[in-house]
């Protein structure tokens, strides 16, 4: 079976501003957002699960985001399950 093409380019990073909403991550860290929709899933969500802030700021993701030390582990673990074929973001599970 084919490997799907996998790229930075299907993931967004999304940076805490000074007001941390009351519903997402309450800590300082840099969170990743898969740009494709999830089928069945949640579109307000980060990788890890946790909410979206209200208004996200969003940046593009580059490898130099994947060494940074504010970067989500939750989010860092799934995208690289994602990365290595283990999990996918097309379906449910």
């Amino acid at each position: 079976m084919p490997r799907p093409a996998w790229s930075l380019y299907a993931y967004q990073l999304i940076e805490p501003d000074e007001q941390l909403d009351l519903f997402a991550c309450r800590e300082v860290r840099v969170h990743l957002v898969a740009r494709q929709l999830r089928l069945g899933g949640h579109a307000d969500r980060t990788l890890c699960g946790g909410l979206l802030p209200a208004q996200p700021r969003w940046r593009a993701l580059e490898k130099v985001w994947l060494r940074d030390r504010r970067l989500c582990p939750a989010c860092l673990a799934a995208f690289e399950a994602q990365r290595q074929g283990l999990c996918s973001n097309w379906a449910d599970g």
